[in-house]
């Protein structure tokens, strides 16, 4: 199959429009959050910060959101949420044109936004599988993976021009209008949404269901804490301004530029992971891709000239992805419908929460002992976590699909 065939599909034409619009929106929220605080307060501390905020409102949310996607309309729930997001970013765009705009506000928005985005996350992934065929599922969450890091690169161009042509207050306005499809476009979709099955009992009660269904599965916990265990010592996105100038002595233009050449490498990476569609393997491919994250970084945090930070920072997104891809797909095909909010929820819990610890991680780090100690030092415990993985969890590396 062609990876393109999933856009014969109109419902997934309108699914994927969402995510581009969702993950535009969110890469224009973290970097123009991340800018703002850094140029305000001038501190690395500050901008790790960032990550304890996330943390705290996105484990609640994300555990009530995967709930609510085996419970209500998932088309519904995702526009909701975008909804929200829109209205919260153009408060920030009114607040710092009226020049109101405070240190405090921006953690507040940042908390607001963070669980509004995280929300729809498992609701969006599970309505894949909705709309298209199963043996098409992996083919779209391919593309999705893939256009989610095209959108990656575009948002932080788009985040370098405006912020460097126009300013920052204009980059709240801009990321509030890319939200505009993503609140809008769901409603046309014309699968169902709801599951044929809602599950009874209260939230906690559908929550600690998913919980046991999670932990008690052959695969996805050694997965979830393969994605954990490199993502907490080495998570460096939300954190690239701190990285940027402390590597190669650059400012929103390097960041811009950063943050484009790692979803490039992110999109070759996607597309590449189709190469391995019928690599039966699929276990071991994550642990390889792991490995090479791992090594990459290695290479990223001994780098000097922008140019070259460019390019291992793309292949770290590249093996990123291939591991993003087959985490995703093993959820959406291992899970019955009526639980695939909350195993996506689970699966996105570990991921943000890797990555918000991550972002405190090397914040604070980065303030003690430097950016390149920092970078080095998450490159050698992710080698370390990945051969672990590896050794103690047998049902990961054996697991073969199709």
């Amino acid at each position: 199959m062609r990876p393109w065939v999933v856009f014969t599909f109109q419902d997934y034409r309108y699914l994927w429009a969402t995510n581009l619009s969702t993950v535009i929106s969110r890469w224009m929220r973290i970097l123009v959050t991340a800018q703002w605080l850094f140029e305000v307060t001038g501190s690395a501390a500050q901008l790790g910060l960032i990550g304890a905020v996330q943390l705290v409102v996105q484990i609640p949310a994300l555990l009530w959101g995967g709930a609510l996607a085996d419970y209500m309309n998932r088309k519904h729930l995702v526009a909701v949420a975008h909804a929200l997001t829109m209205a919260v970013l153009l408060s920030m765009g009114f607040l710092s044109a009226a020049g109101l705009l405070t240190v405090w506000q921006v953690y507040v928005a940042i908390g607001i936004t963070a669980a509004t985005q995280v929300i729809s996350q498992p609701a969006a992934a599970a309505l894949t599988p909705q709309v298209v065929p199963r043996r098409h599922v992996m083919l779209a969450i391919t593309a999705d993976t893939a256009t989610a890091n095209g959108g990656s690169i575009l948002a932080p161009l788009l985040f370098a021009g405006v912020a460097e042509g126009v300013g920052l207050t204009a980059v709240f306005f801009v990321a509030a209008v890319t939200t505009l499809p993503a609140a809008v476009l769901p409603f046309f979709i014309r699968a169902r949404g709801q599951v044929a099955q809602i599950p009874e009992g209260s939230t906690v009660r559908r929550v600690w269901e998913g919980f046991l269904f999670v932990i008690r599965h052959p695969i996805l916990p050694g997965l979830f804490l393969l994605d954990i265990g490199i993502t907490v010592v080495s998570f460096y996105r939300e954190i690239l301004p701190v990285i940027a100038k402390g590597l190669f002595k650059g400012g929103a233009g390097a960041v811009g530029v950063l943050g484009s050449a790692n979803s490039v490498g992110a999109v070759v990476g996607s597309f590449g992971t189709i190469f391995f569609v019928g690599y039966r393997s699929k276990g071991m491919l994550v642990i390889y891709a792991s490995l090479a994250y791992a090594l990459v970084l290695l290479v990223f945090s001994n780098v000097a000239a922008l140019w070259a930070g460019m390019i291992t920072i793309a292949l770290i997104g590249a093996a990123d992805a291939v591991t993003v891809a087959i985490r995703q797909t093993t959820v959406q095909l291992t899970t019955p419908d009526e639980m695939r909010g909350r195993a996506s929820a689970f699966l996105v819990l570990a991921a943000v929460t890797a990555n918000n610890i991550g972002t405190l991680w090397v914040g604070i780090w980065s303030a003690l002992i430097g950016e390149r100690a920092t970078m080095m030092l998450g490159a050698f415990l992710a080698l370390g976590a990945t051969l672990l993985i590896w050794r103690v969890w047998k049902p990961l590396r054996e697991y073969r699909y199709p």
